[in-house]
Parts: C-alpha cells; sequence; structure tokens
C-alpha cells in the first residue's frame, strides 16, 4: 500500500492537516485512526465553546469535528478506524493491524503525526492510600457520563484545575452530584479563566490553590479524601489536613503528547514539552515527518490546533512537491526567564513567507510585563502584556520584513518586568 501522505490519528488536528495537504493538491492520502469514528476528542466534549476563531460561532465539540469530517468527505479522503498503528520508521513505513484488512505495510512519500495527547494517572503522580474504585482522570469520566451514559459518582473532589477539571465540575454538578471542591497543587490555576469563571464560580464550586490529595481511603468503593496545603516547596503542611467524605475523585493533573510511536522511529523529542522538536514548516528531526496539534504540544484551544495542522498540510504538500528550501542553518528559538518552552523550537528564515508565528507557555504568572524577541543585544520585537499565566498559551508573530535583523543562529524570547 503506497500513498502521498499519511495522517496517523483522526482528531481535530488529523482532519486539518489531511484537507489542507488535499487542497494543496496531493492526491494520496490515507487518514489512520484507532477509534470506531472520527472526530477524536472532540466527541466526547458537548459542551460549547469551540470554534469562536475558526468558524466566527461558538460551537459543541461534535459540531466541530463534523465540520471537518464533511469537508474531508467533500475531499473525498481516504480513512481507515479501528485501525491500530504499531510501528513507524524513519524511512516512512508504517506498520498497522485491523480486523478487516489485517496486516498491513504502508509506505508514504510524508508522514503527519496528529496523535494527541493522554491524561496522567494515579500512578503517575504517586497518591497514596488504598487502592479502591471510584478514581477516574477526568477525560475518562467525561465520556462514560457523555457517550457512555454511566454517571461515575454522586460526592467528588477533583484534583487539578486544568480544563477538563473545571469542566467536569460544572458537568458532575448538571447531573446533580456535588463537587466539594476543585484542589490545585499551584498557587495559580492551570485552566483557562473563562472556564474558571463558568464552570466554578457560577456553581459556587470551591477552587483550593495551593492543595493537594495527601491520602485516599476507601474499603472497594472510595469513602474518603484527605487534602493538605502545600508550602512554597510544594510539599504537605502538617495540621492541615482536612477530610472529605466523597466517592469519586477526578484527576486532571497534566496531558502528555502521545509519542511512543515518535520516539521509535528516531524523532528528536522536546524534554520540555514531551513532544517533536519541529521548525517552521511542523517538519520533525526526520525528513518528511511532520507533526501537528496535541501531539506537538498541549493546546488551550482546538481553533488553535486546526490553525496549526493546516500549516503541517500545507508544508507536507510542499515537501513531495520538493518546493522546500533546504538550506540547514537553523536559528535556534530559546525561551528563557519565565518561558517554559517555544514551539517552534527552531527556523530557517528563507522558508518564512510572511511571518513567523512563535507559540509559548510561561512558569509562571506574570502582570504588566513585556515579552521581547531577542537577537544578541537588540530588541528584534516587544509587546505589552497585562497579565500571563501557565494555563494559557501565548503566542507572538515576526513579520517576515524582520527576518533580516536577526544575524546571528539563535534567537531568545524572554519576559521583562
Amino acid at each position: 500500500m503506497k500513498y502521498e501522505v499519511v495522517v496517523l490519528g483522526g482528531g481535530p488536528a488529523g482532519l486539518a492537516a489531511a484537507i489542507e495537504a488535499k487542497k494543496n493538491g496531493i492526491k494520496e492520502i490515507l487518514i489512520i485512526e484507532r477509534d470506531n469514528e472520527l472526530g477524536g476528542i472532540l466527541q466526547q466534549c458537548i459542551h460549547n465553546g469551540f470554534g469562536l476563531h475558526e468558524f466566527k460561532e461558538e460551537l459543541t465539540g461534535p459540531e466541530y469535528a463534523q465540520r471537518f469530517i464533511d469537508q474531508m468527505a467533500e475531499e473525498g479522503i481516504e480513512y481507515k478506524l479501528n485501525t491500530m498503528v504499531l510501528d513507524i520508521s524513519g524511512d516512512k513505513k508504517i506498520q498497522a493491524i485491523n480486523s478487516v484488512d489485517g496486516y498491513m505495510e504502508i509506505e508514504a512519500e510524508a508522514i503527519i503525526l496528529a496523535m494527541g495527547c493522554r491524561e496522567r494517572t494515579r500512578g503517575a503522580i504517586a497518591i497514596p492510600g488504598d487502592r479502591p474504585s471510584g478514581i477516574f482522570t477526568a477525560g475518562t469520566a467525561q465520556r462514560f457520563v457523555n457517550m457512555e451514559g454511566y454517571m461515575v459518582g454522586k460526592k467528588v473532589i477533583i484534583l487539578g484545575s486544568g480544563d477538563i477539571g473545571l469542566i467536569m465540575a460544572r458537568r458532575m454538578t448538571l447531573e446533580g452530584a456535588k463537587v466539594e471542591a476543585v484542589v490545585e497543587l499551584m498557587p495559580y490555576s492551570g485552566g483557562l479563566t473563562r472556564n474558571i469563571v463558568q464552570c466554578l464560580e457560577d456553581y459556587d464550586i470551591p477552587l483550593l490553590l495551593s492543595h493537594t490529595v495527601t491520602n485516599v481511603k476507601g474499603d472497594g468503593r472510595l469513602e474518603r479524601v484527605t487534602v493538605a496545603k502545600v508550602d512554597e516547596n510544594r510539599k504537605p503542611i502538617p495540621g492541615t489536613e482536612v477530610n472529605y467524605d466523597v466517592d469519586t475523585l477526578l484527576l486532571s493533573v497534566g496531558l502528555i503528547p502521545e509519542n511512543d510511536l515518535s520516539r521509535n522511529a528516531g524523532i528528536v523529542l522536546d524534554k520540555r514539552t514531551s513532544g517533536p522538536v519541529v521548525n517552521e514548516s511542523m517538519e520533525t528531526s526526520i525528513e518528511g515527518i511532520f507533526a501537528c496539534g496535541n501531539v506537538v504540544h498541549v493546546h488551550d484551544l482546538v481553533d488553535f490546533v486546526s490553525a496549526e495542522s493546516r500549516r503541517a498540510g500545507i508544508n507536507a504538500a510542499k515537501y513531495i512537491k520538493n518546493e522546500i528550501k533546504r538550506n540547514e542553518e537553523f536559528v535556534e528559538i530559546d525561551g528563557t526567564n519565565g518561558i517554559s518552552y517555544t514551539v517552534p523550537q527552531k527556523f530557517r528564515k528563507e522558508n518564512v513567507e510572511t511571518g513567523l508565528e512563535i507559540f509559548m507557555r510561561v512558569r509562571e504568572v506574570f502582570k504588566d510585563v513585556r515579552l521581547e524577541v531577542r537577537c544578541e543585544d537588540e530588541v528584534i520585537m516587544s509587546l505589552k502584556k497585562a497579565h500571563m499565566a501557565p494555563g494559557e498559551m501565548e503566542k507572538i508573530m515576526i513579520p517576515k520584513v524582520f527576518m533580516d535583523k536577526i544575524k546571528t543562529n539563535k534567537i531568545e524570547v524572554t519576559i521583562k518586568r
């Protein structure tokens, strides 16, 4: 089996990338999806708030996904559902399996990685205590409630204030459960401000910052969760423990890009994002393998995923048509003084057409600062920022005309107080 472009993942990233590749002249495209339907995680996100940037209207997750599924159908793009990719190689050969075709070897001229991300579990954060039922990741609980029709519990504590945890606090409340509190280890929330307001404050659900779960108790089913304050080193403070009699603990403690396949293929990963190192074309360290969406870094909004994925689709098409300039003189992007990472991590000036968009996250809350792009001692760009927080992704656009100011092979994105 041979294709020009093979997209791994049929969620919002994979759909947008495949559609854009088709619009840019690529005929033989295959999307491989391991679930039994396209749309990815959006199918269980039945709340609204999607599409404000992409479609200028407010949609639910399934509605947003359907827009792209319809576009894909119009373009006549081939896809395989219930298909598991076993391995990919550096020479762009894919091993996959399903119950209809059996074992398949697929050759691609270009591969786009769009596998999304997965949730951190209780084991990843080592919560002590018993091992009763009633402990779920927030995304698993969301699927049970929204798609499978199961109510996961009646009295709930949520650990972690990421967006999924905040949204599930509201969802559980609407389903009749009592959410005792959302507990957050850090002194700030990990979610969008709008979700804190709409999902917690509107329903009088307490947000306990600088707190964590220190113990769980239960014989068969969860019965009690112990919550304690933490100090500046995030260590529990003795004597501050409070017990909550609950039957359910939901974990919203971070997302990890799904990169087992990338690692096996020998793609260089960024330790800060846990995703591939990419350049201005969304191309990984292996020529002809591109990546986009949450497999690269975790996004706040699916609208940003779609925009980034279109860029990957366009550049995969350019790669096949040999239109990407192959000068290997990259300019490295370094995030300093409160910037935790940047995407892309490097770029070639000659491939920047209108401007270079750099996405980043900060390590702490900043107020009334300047976001600067510097080359040695020269400030290339500077933006005033009234507020920046780790839960909200930041971006800066360096116009093409500013590329001449970059005289070395490294620029720095930094925060100036």
